[in-house]
């Protein structure tokens, strides 16, 4: 039986995640969510992987759940039927909450489930021809699960849209309405994914680790005086480490931060 998930680093840090039941659109069941909590979770504990990018094998990004295991659903207990959905609600943070920079790289049709993976990524890019649809409503189901991430990346106005209408619509208007953040043709996706790696990577990598956890709080909270007092506090922290410090010696000194450097390159270096 064929993996449904695959993953591979290449010599720069740059993980690949590919979603792998092209059959089915890539449609996750049980034992796929399972191993892509679980690819991921390796990922973020390898100091190695820089950055990861996720995409689907075959011609779709990913239908989302898989139809006929929720058809099964129904002769399941109540029991069964809440730590299956905790399962891929818990897939969803693990993919959201990770410390490395997540790109969701995206060709053809995205469909429920699908959508939350592309809204729980930090980054997600399109080729023009991929479509979306939150088609949920059209089951009879709701998307709960992937509720938080979609509502934050395009809006509780558009989300009262497209939840509630099922209505399928094209990577311009997920641009416009915030889902993705860029689209391109189908042959320039590999390529504007490097470019988004590349500038990641003059990026400090812990630098990146406390933007990550500065977002959500920032973005839940009020902004009030112990908003303000958190982020004074989060700056002063931040600015004497040895990261920042570096980062800045080197700006003023108009060289490359020491992280800068891919390791490709560095290998090359040392062979010379």
């Amino acid at each position: 039986m064929a993996q449904k998930i695959l993953s591979q680093i290449d010599a720069d840090g740059n993980a690949t995640v590919m979603l792998n039941r092209p059959d089915v659109h890539n449609a996750f069941d049980p034992e796929m969510v399972e191993a892509l909590s679980a690819t991921l979770k390796k990922l973020e504990s390898n100091d190695k992987v820089r950055a990861i990018v996720l995409m689907g094998a075959g011609k779709s990004f990913c239908a989302g759940a898989d139809i006929e295991h929720m058809k099964k659903s129904a002769k399941a207990s109540r029991e069964q039927n809440v730590a299956n959905a905790r399962a891929t609600a818990k897939m969803l943070q693990t993919l959201h909450q990770l410390e490395k920079p997540t790109i969701a790289c995206i060709r053809g049709p995205v469909r429920g489930g699908g959508v939350g993976l592309v809204a729980a990524c930090d980054i997600a890019v399109a080729e023009r021809g991929a479509t979306f649809r939150l088609s949920e409503v059209k089951l009879g189901i709701i998307p709960a699960m992937i509720s938080p991430y979609v509502i934050a990346a395009m809006g509780a106005r558009y989300a009262h849209r497209y939840m509630l209408s099922g209505e399928e619509f094209d990577s311009a208007e997920a641009y416009r309405i915030g889902l993705v953040h860029d689209i391109c043709e189908e042959p320039d996706l590999n390529g504007m994914v490097g470019r988004l790696l590349a500038s990641l990577y003059t990026s400090g990598p812990k630098a990146i680790v406390a933007v990550k956890k500065l977002i959500p709080e920032v973005a839940a909270a009020p902004l009030d005086d112990a908003l303000v007092e958190m982020t004074a506090e989060r700056i002063a922290q931040v600015r004497t480490t040895a990261e920042a410090q570096e980062g800045l010696t080197a700006f003023l000194e108009k060289r490359k931060a020491a992280w800068v450097t891919p390791a490709s390159e560095m290998k090359k270096s040392k062979k010379r």
